[in-house]
Parts: C-alpha cells; sequence; structure tokens
C-alpha cells in the first residue's frame, strides 16, 4: 500500500469510528442523509458526464418535478432515472449483489432515455469518446460480468475496502457493458460497497472532474494506484462532511 494512501485511510477509519459512535442511527437522520445525498450523488454523477443542470435545478426537477427552461428533455430524464437507481440502492445493502440487481439499476436509470438498451447489455462494439481505450468485444461482456460480480461480492483479505471498492470500479468501467450510462451505474456501484461498509457515498465534485477522468484512463492501462488515491481522497473529504451532518442532525 502506498504511504499516501494508508495515511488517508487512517484518517478515514478515524472518522469512521467516531460516526459508529452514533450508530444505529435514528429513522430521522437516516431520512436525512438519504435525501441530502439523493440530490448530492444525483447532481455530481450527472455533471461529470456533462449534464449541465445546477444543484438546486436537480432538487427542483427530483422533488418537485419542475421543468427547467433552457435544459433538454434527456437531462430531465437524467436526473429523474439517476434518483429512482439511487433509491433502489437502499434495497440491495444487506445481501450479495446479482446481475439482475446490476441490469435493473441500469433499467430504471435509463430507461426514459433509451427504453429499447435499458437494463440490456450492449449488443454492439463501442468506442469511448476522449480515450484510446477499446472496451471489449460485446460478445465476452455477459462473461466478464459475471467474474466482476463474483469479485464484487468477495472480500480480499489483504486489501482495504476502499481500495477494493476502487479496483471494482476500474474492472465495471474496463468493460463497459452498457451502451451507455456506465459511469453512472459504476458510480452507483462504488458508493453501494462503500455505504455497505459503513462509510459514505463516493461523492465526486464536478471540480475534480478531469483529475477523475485522468485516473480512469489511467487504470485502462493497469495503473490502479493513481485511482485509488483519487478515490479515497474524495471519500475522507465526504466522510468529514458526513460526521458534520451527523452531529448537527443528533443535537
Amino acid at each position: 500500500m502506498i504511504p499516501e494512501i494508508k495515511d488517508i485511510l487512517n484518517k478515514i477509519n478515524s472518522i469512521k469510528f467516531a460516526l459508529d459512535g452514533y450508530r444505529p442511527f435514528s429513522e430521522h437522520v437516516v431520512k436525512q442523509l438519504r435525501d441530502y445525498y439523493r440530490i448530492g450523488l444525483t447532481y455530481t454523477s450527472n455533471a461529470i458526464e456533462g449534464n449541465t443542470l445546477t444543484e438546486s435545478e436537480t432538487k427542483v426537477i427530483i422533488e418537485d418535478g419542475i421543468t427547467i427552461g433552457g435544459k433538454s428533455l434527456r437531462e430531465h430524464y437524467e436526473a429523474i432515472g439517476h434518483a429512482k437507481a439511487y433509491d433502489h440502492i437502499y434495497t440491495l445493502m444487506g445481501r450479495h449483489i446479482s446481475e439482475e440487481d446490476i441490469l435493473f439499476l441500469h433499467k430504471l436509470f435509463f430507461q426514459q432515455i433509451d427504453f429499447e438498451n435499458a437494463g440490456r447489455y450492449r449488443q454492439k462494439n463501442i468506442i469511448i469518446t476522449g480515450t484510446d481505450y477499446l472496451p471489449p468485444d460485446y460478445q465476452k461482456v455477459p462473461e466478464l460480468m459475471k467474474k466482476y460480480i463474483a469479485n464484487l461480492n468477495t472480500n480480499v483479505e489483504d486489501k482495504h475496502i476502499l481500495e477494493q471498492a476502487s479496483d471494482l470500479h476500474a474492472e465495471f468501467e474496463l468493460i463497459h457493458p452498457f451502451t451507455d450510462g456506465n459511469g453512472r451505474i459504476g458510480r452507483l456501484l462504488l458508493s453501494i460497497l462503500t455505504m455497505k461498509n459503513g462509510y459514505c457515498p463516493v461523492i465526486i465534485p464536478p471540480i475534480r472532474r478531469a483529475e477523475y477522468i485522468t485516473a480512469m484512463q489511467k487504470s485502462n492501462k493497469g495503473d490502479l494506484n493513481t485511482l485509488r488515491a483519487f478515490v479515497v481522497s474524495v471519500i475522507y473529504e465526504e466522510m468529514k462532511s458526513l460526521k458534520r451532518l451527523v452531529e448537527s442532525l443528533v443535537r
């Protein structure tokens, strides 16, 4: 383990230890946190992919059903679909994740955008713009996803769970199993794994988009440490935020 990553992991675990002192959270705290991250995760994950909705616009669309002038229908559907997929992840916390779970998450997110391909692995080869990485042949996707799901449900004893979560995110994005929506579903799966283990969702601020994309591109070429360092750094920042939120709610 790289010393810098180990140092941040120690800081994260220290915050987690403090948060564990408040667990189990009351229903009020759980609801407040779920609603908070519903907006935050939807806004940031969509923004990473180029959606131009602001956080406040995302909130209005999701919570009030109001359309925003000057914004595309697809951007509205991305906000609504991601929020639906986010709501569903809480049903997956107490058990292993199945292939059907992942396909259903994609269907929830993508069904208003592209009904034909929602909840289905891609049926053709694709390229990823802005990178020289070519995803595997579409015929290999089902087999690769079975291996990924097995890894997703297996703890690696000699690897910190947050490092494992980062590596699994890299694996999912390498496969790129869907025609579209891979980044958003991949980040939801990343957050499921961190949340199942007592950590916060993985919120990637739009201001760090270029850094994230660079780390992902390096992981495509076998460098997993850059992505690990990035993931634990954003988790560290969000864990500090989560601690402040919890402390304000339990007063």
